[in-house]
């Protein structure tokens, strides 16, 4: 058994790229969230807390295509 030490490091490299950015959007999305009022619905008020709901929603959907798509990589079909 022949190992390729590039394709393995390229690989590595690459899953620990886009945990960190998973884990930063996921933050980012917590902390809009909490600044667009949470569930209370806006306690700030007004347009900067419906951009934070809005930047909050699109970081918590681009988590979930990462999610979606790694799924989609593992199960085969």
């Amino acid at each position: 058994m022949d190992i390729r030490w590039d394709n393995l490091g390229e690989v590595s490299l690459a899953s620990f790229g886009v945990t960190i950015a998973v884990v930063v959007l996921f933050s980012l999305a917590i902390a809009a969230w909490n600044r667009a009022g949470g569930l209370r619905g806006g306690a700030a008020g007004g347009g900067p807390a419906r951009v934070a709901a809005g930047a909050a929603v699109l970081c918590f959907a681009a988590c979930l295509a990462v999610a979606a798509y790694g799924i989609d990589l593992i199960v085969p079909g």
